[in-house]
């Protein structure tokens, strides 16, 4: 974990004022309380994703809450995925995995999954 300062000197251009805004918004939540944050590192690779949207692809602000529901959305589901591919690969038995693998590459690629 690091503090708000050490995150300041490695942010790569952001400011104090910018980092506070994005806490008070809840886009960022570190440890702590104001002036005495402390920042994991999945805190940190978010600031550089939001700071990104932000400065380097020119996201407006109202837009950023959606952006960033959506990509919580998408990191979420992979993470069920990853569950779901370890529970089959323990539980399943080895032609039941061949064959899910089977038909899960035999519908990439054509257009036709379903949503």
């Amino acid at each position: 974990m690091i503090t708000i300062d050490a995150l300041i000197i490695q942010g790569g251009g952001i400011d104090r004022e910018e980092v506070e805004h994005w806490i008070d918004e809840k886009w960022i939540r570190p440890d702590g309380r104001r002036g005495m944050w402390l920042f994991r590192e999945i805190d940190v690779a978010r600031l550089h994703l939001i700071r990104e949207l932000r400065h380097d692809l020119g996201l407006k602000e109202d837009v950023l809450p959606i952006v960033l529901g959506l990509i919580d959305q998408l990191y979420g589901e992979r993470r069920r995925l990853r569950r779901l591919r370890d529970i089959v690969n323990q539980l399943a038995p080895a032609d039941v995995r061949q064959a899910l693998l089977q038909a899960l590459s035999s519908r990439t690629g054509h257009g036709n999954d379903e949503a």
